[in-house]
Protein backbone atom coordinates (compact mmCIF):
# COMPACT_ATOMS: atom_id res chain seq x y z
CA UNK A 1 0.00 0.00 0.00
CA UNK A 2 2.93 2.53 0.89
CA UNK A 3 5.54 4.11 -1.43
CA UNK A 4 8.72 5.81 0.09
CA UNK A 5 8.26 9.63 -0.19
CA UNK A 6 11.71 11.14 -0.95
CA UNK A 7 12.49 15.01 -1.62
CA UNK A 8 10.96 16.82 -4.37
CA UNK A 9 8.41 14.05 -4.05
CA UNK A 10 5.30 15.04 -6.45
CA UNK A 11 2.89 13.69 -3.11
CA UNK A 12 4.28 16.92 -1.38
CA UNK A 13 4.80 19.53 -4.54
CA UNK A 14 3.20 22.64 -5.93
CA UNK A 15 -0.65 21.32 -7.30
CA UNK A 16 -0.62 18.14 -4.92
CA UNK A 17 -3.43 16.99 -2.85
CA UNK A 18 -1.03 17.76 0.39
CA UNK A 19 -0.78 21.80 -0.91
CA UNK A 20 -3.97 22.62 0.74
CA UNK A 21 -2.24 21.68 4.40
CA UNK A 22 1.15 22.69 3.83
CA UNK A 23 1.70 25.25 6.29
CA UNK A 24 0.06 22.89 8.94
CA UNK A 25 2.10 20.09 7.89
CA UNK A 26 5.43 22.09 6.78
CA UNK A 27 8.11 19.90 9.02
CA UNK A 28 7.46 17.14 6.32
CA UNK A 29 9.44 18.94 3.82
CA UNK A 30 12.44 19.10 6.53
CA UNK A 31 11.65 15.38 7.38
CA UNK A 32 12.39 14.15 4.15
CA UNK A 33 15.32 15.78 3.10
CA UNK A 34 17.15 13.14 5.47
CA UNK A 35 18.40 10.49 4.30
CA UNK A 36 17.89 8.72 7.25
CA UNK A 37 14.04 9.50 7.88
CA UNK A 38 11.39 7.10 7.45
CA UNK A 39 9.23 8.70 4.87
CA UNK A 40 6.05 6.72 2.81
CA UNK A 41 3.42 7.54 1.20
CA UNK A 42 0.35 6.32 -0.69
CA UNK A 43 0.59 5.53 -4.25
CA UNK A 44 -1.56 8.16 -4.69
CA UNK A 45 -0.77 10.94 -2.22
CA UNK A 46 -3.20 11.22 -0.39
CA UNK A 47 -1.78 9.93 2.86
CA UNK A 48 2.08 10.88 4.13
CA UNK A 49 4.00 9.84 6.81
CA UNK A 50 7.30 11.10 8.14
CA UNK A 51 9.91 10.31 10.77
CA UNK A 52 13.07 11.21 12.04
CA UNK A 53 15.02 8.27 13.53
CA UNK A 54 13.38 8.03 17.23
CA UNK A 55 11.43 10.96 16.64
CA UNK A 56 7.28 11.23 16.88
CA UNK A 57 6.34 10.62 13.07
CA UNK A 58 3.92 13.37 11.47
CA UNK A 59 0.59 11.97 9.68
CA UNK A 60 -1.31 13.70 7.15
CA UNK A 61 -4.22 12.24 5.55
CA UNK A 62 -6.20 14.13 2.74
CA UNK A 63 -10.02 15.36 3.72
CA UNK A 64 -10.99 13.87 0.50
CA UNK A 65 -10.14 9.97 1.69
CA UNK A 66 -13.26 8.36 2.87
CA UNK A 67 -13.88 6.66 6.05
CA UNK A 68 -13.27 3.51 5.27
CA UNK A 69 -10.16 4.10 3.18
CA UNK A 70 -9.15 6.37 6.47
CA UNK A 71 -9.59 3.45 8.71
CA UNK A 72 -7.95 0.79 6.59
CA UNK A 73 -4.72 3.21 6.35
CA UNK A 74 -4.81 3.49 9.68
CA UNK A 75 -5.05 -0.07 10.48
CA UNK A 76 -1.91 -0.61 8.29
CA UNK A 77 -0.03 1.77 9.90
CA UNK A 78 -0.63 0.59 13.04
CA UNK A 79 0.90 -3.03 11.85
CA UNK A 80 3.90 -1.28 10.03
CA UNK A 81 4.79 1.09 13.49
CA UNK A 82 4.60 -1.10 16.07
CA UNK A 83 7.35 0.93 18.38
CA UNK A 84 6.26 4.78 17.36
CA UNK A 85 6.74 6.59 20.03
CA UNK A 86 4.59 9.69 19.34
CA UNK A 87 2.06 11.13 16.63
CA UNK A 88 2.04 14.40 15.28
CA UNK A 89 -1.18 15.15 13.49
CA UNK A 90 -4.18 17.48 13.35
CA UNK A 91 -6.47 16.67 15.90
CA UNK A 92 -8.93 15.09 14.00
CA UNK A 93 -6.39 12.14 12.47
CA UNK A 94 -4.47 12.17 15.58
CA UNK A 95 -7.99 11.31 17.39
CA UNK A 96 -8.62 8.45 14.89
CA UNK A 97 -5.15 7.29 14.55
CA UNK A 98 -4.89 6.93 18.16
CA UNK A 99 -7.80 4.68 18.46
CA UNK A 100 -6.48 2.00 15.94
CA UNK A 101 -2.91 2.31 17.34
CA UNK A 102 -4.29 1.75 20.55
CA UNK A 103 -5.85 -1.31 19.86
CA UNK A 104 -3.67 -2.77 17.68
CA UNK A 105 -0.42 -2.20 19.79
CA UNK A 106 -2.11 -1.92 23.37
CA UNK A 107 -0.79 1.60 23.78
CA UNK A 108 -1.61 4.40 26.28
CA UNK A 109 -1.11 7.86 24.87
CA UNK A 110 -0.72 11.63 26.55
CA UNK A 111 -0.72 14.79 24.53
CA UNK A 112 2.57 16.89 24.51
CA UNK A 113 1.33 20.05 22.65
CA UNK A 114 -1.10 21.51 20.87
CA UNK A 115 0.29 24.33 18.30
CA UNK A 116 -1.16 26.40 15.94
CA UNK A 117 0.60 27.24 12.42
CA UNK A 118 1.00 30.67 11.14
CA UNK A 119 1.31 31.73 8.10
CA UNK A 120 2.29 35.72 7.45
CA UNK A 121 1.51 36.49 3.69
CA UNK A 122 1.56 40.38 4.74
CA UNK A 123 3.63 41.92 7.30
CA UNK A 124 2.12 44.34 9.38
CA UNK A 125 5.33 46.44 10.82
CA UNK A 126 5.05 47.44 14.17
CA UNK A 127 5.35 51.19 15.22
CA UNK A 128 8.21 53.05 16.56
CA UNK A 129 10.87 50.87 16.39
CA UNK A 130 13.77 51.23 19.11
CA UNK A 131 16.09 49.07 17.89
CA UNK A 132 17.57 46.86 14.95
CA UNK A 133 18.29 43.64 13.34
CA UNK A 134 21.22 42.05 13.79
CA UNK A 135 22.68 38.78 12.51
CA UNK A 136 24.67 36.73 15.69
CA UNK A 137 28.39 35.71 15.25
CA UNK A 138 30.60 33.41 16.55
CA UNK A 139 31.27 36.40 19.48
CA UNK A 140 27.59 36.07 20.76
CA UNK A 141 27.91 32.31 21.61
CA UNK A 142 27.33 32.47 25.00
CA UNK A 143 24.61 34.84 24.98
CA UNK A 144 22.79 32.06 22.40
CA UNK A 145 23.61 29.36 24.57
CA UNK A 146 21.70 31.43 27.83
CA UNK A 147 18.82 32.48 25.38
CA UNK A 148 18.61 28.46 23.87
CA UNK A 149 18.25 27.98 27.76
CA UNK A 150 15.59 29.94 28.37
CA UNK A 151 13.28 29.17 25.44
CA UNK A 152 13.65 25.40 26.42
CA UNK A 153 12.28 26.56 29.65
CA UNK A 154 9.57 28.49 28.07
CA UNK A 155 8.86 26.02 24.77
CA UNK A 156 8.75 22.87 26.90
CA UNK A 157 8.82 23.23 30.67
CA UNK A 158 11.93 22.00 31.01
CA UNK A 159 15.46 22.92 32.53
CA UNK A 160 18.15 22.04 30.52
CA UNK A 161 22.15 22.75 31.05
CA UNK A 162 24.07 25.09 28.79
CA UNK A 163 26.33 22.48 27.97
CA UNK A 164 23.64 20.60 26.09
CA UNK A 165 22.94 23.67 23.70
CA UNK A 166 26.27 24.99 23.10
CA UNK A 167 26.48 22.94 19.96
CA UNK A 168 23.11 23.95 19.09
CA UNK A 169 23.85 27.48 19.36
CA UNK A 170 26.94 27.42 17.03
CA UNK A 171 25.43 25.44 14.31
CA UNK A 172 22.66 28.12 14.31
CA UNK A 173 25.06 30.72 14.43
CA UNK A 174 27.22 29.52 11.63
CA UNK A 175 23.72 29.07 9.46
CA UNK A 176 23.67 32.47 9.19
CA UNK A 177 19.83 32.28 9.85
CA UNK A 178 20.00 33.53 13.33
CA UNK A 179 19.32 36.95 14.13
CA UNK A 180 19.21 39.40 17.21
CA UNK A 181 17.17 42.57 18.06
CA UNK A 182 19.29 44.93 19.70
CA UNK A 183 19.21 48.06 21.76
CA UNK A 184 22.07 49.87 22.50
CA UNK A 185 24.23 47.24 21.14
CA UNK A 186 22.79 44.60 23.53
CA UNK A 187 20.82 41.54 22.25
CA UNK A 188 16.91 41.84 23.96
CA UNK A 189 15.84 39.84 21.54
CA UNK A 190 16.53 36.28 19.61
CA UNK A 191 14.96 34.46 16.55
CA UNK A 192 16.27 31.60 13.94
CA UNK A 193 15.16 30.84 10.17
CA UNK A 194 15.55 27.43 10.90
CA UNK A 195 14.06 25.93 7.68
CA UNK A 196 13.07 26.68 4.33
CA UNK A 197 10.64 24.48 1.99
CA UNK A 198 9.97 25.44 -1.88
CA UNK A 199 7.25 27.89 -0.82
CA UNK A 200 7.82 28.85 3.15
CA UNK A 201 10.11 29.41 5.40
CA UNK A 202 10.03 28.76 9.07
CA UNK A 203 10.78 30.76 11.99
CA UNK A 204 12.05 29.58 15.56
CA UNK A 205 13.90 29.71 18.53
CA UNK A 206 12.03 33.23 19.14
CA UNK A 207 12.94 34.33 22.65
CA UNK A 208 12.81 37.51 24.90
CA UNK A 209 14.78 37.31 28.55
CA UNK A 210 12.21 38.35 30.83
CA UNK A 211 13.46 41.60 31.77
CA UNK A 212 13.26 43.18 28.29
CA UNK A 213 9.58 41.67 27.44
CA UNK A 214 6.63 43.85 26.90
CA UNK A 215 8.83 46.38 24.83
CA UNK A 216 7.60 44.80 21.41
CA UNK A 217 11.33 43.74 20.81
CA UNK A 218 10.21 40.06 19.75
CA UNK A 219 7.67 41.86 17.65
CA UNK A 220 10.04 43.71 15.60
CA UNK A 221 12.46 40.99 15.04
CA UNK A 222 9.87 38.14 13.51
CA UNK A 223 8.95 41.17 11.41
CA UNK A 224 12.13 41.95 10.73
CA UNK A 225 13.42 38.49 9.43
CA UNK A 226 9.33 38.05 7.44
CA UNK A 227 10.92 41.01 5.47
CA UNK A 228 13.99 38.70 4.68
CA UNK A 229 12.05 35.46 4.30
CA UNK A 230 9.69 37.62 1.67
CA UNK A 231 12.74 39.06 -0.21
CA UNK A 232 13.78 35.71 -0.79
CA UNK A 233 10.16 35.04 -2.35
CA UNK A 234 8.95 32.72 0.18
CA UNK A 235 6.16 33.59 2.87
CA UNK A 236 6.80 33.41 6.42
CA UNK A 237 5.40 30.78 8.87
CA UNK A 238 5.74 29.75 12.34
CA UNK A 239 4.03 27.65 15.20
CA UNK A 240 2.94 28.47 18.36
CA UNK A 241 1.51 27.05 21.45
CA UNK A 242 -1.94 27.46 22.21
CA UNK A 243 -1.28 27.34 25.67
CA UNK A 244 0.95 30.98 25.21
CA UNK A 245 -1.40 33.60 24.47
CA UNK A 246 1.15 36.00 24.13
CA UNK A 247 3.04 34.78 21.75
CA UNK A 248 -0.28 34.22 19.71
CA UNK A 249 -1.57 37.40 19.86
CA UNK A 250 2.24 38.84 19.04
CA UNK A 251 2.27 37.08 16.00
CA UNK A 252 -1.23 38.10 14.53
CA UNK A 253 -0.75 41.99 15.34
CA UNK A 254 2.20 41.62 12.68
CA UNK A 255 0.12 39.72 10.03
CA UNK A 256 0.63 36.07 10.56
CA UNK A 257 -3.08 34.32 10.01
CA UNK A 258 -4.38 31.15 11.85
CA UNK A 259 -3.07 28.06 9.06
CA UNK A 260 -4.32 25.01 11.36
CA UNK A 261 -3.54 22.78 14.56
CA UNK A 262 -0.99 20.27 15.30
CA UNK A 263 -0.85 17.96 18.23
CA UNK A 264 1.95 16.31 19.15
CA UNK A 265 1.22 12.79 21.07
CA UNK A 266 3.42 10.41 23.20
CA UNK A 267 2.63 6.78 23.28
CA UNK A 268 2.99 5.37 26.99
Amino acid sequence: MFTRLVPNDPAVAEGSHFMKDEVQYNHIHRIIEDAASLSFKTKEGKMIFAQMPGRNGFLWISSEVTPTERNTIFQELAHTLKELPGIVADPQTAKEFLEVYSKTNAARSEIIMTTEAYLCPKILPPKNLIGEIHKTTDQHSDIVTEYLVGFHKDAFGTLVEPVTQATRAKNMIESGDLYFWMVNDWPVSMAYIAHRSPRHARITAVYTPNEYRKNGYASMLVAGLCAIIQSENLVPMLFADTKNPDSNRIYQNIGFIKSGQIEEIKFL
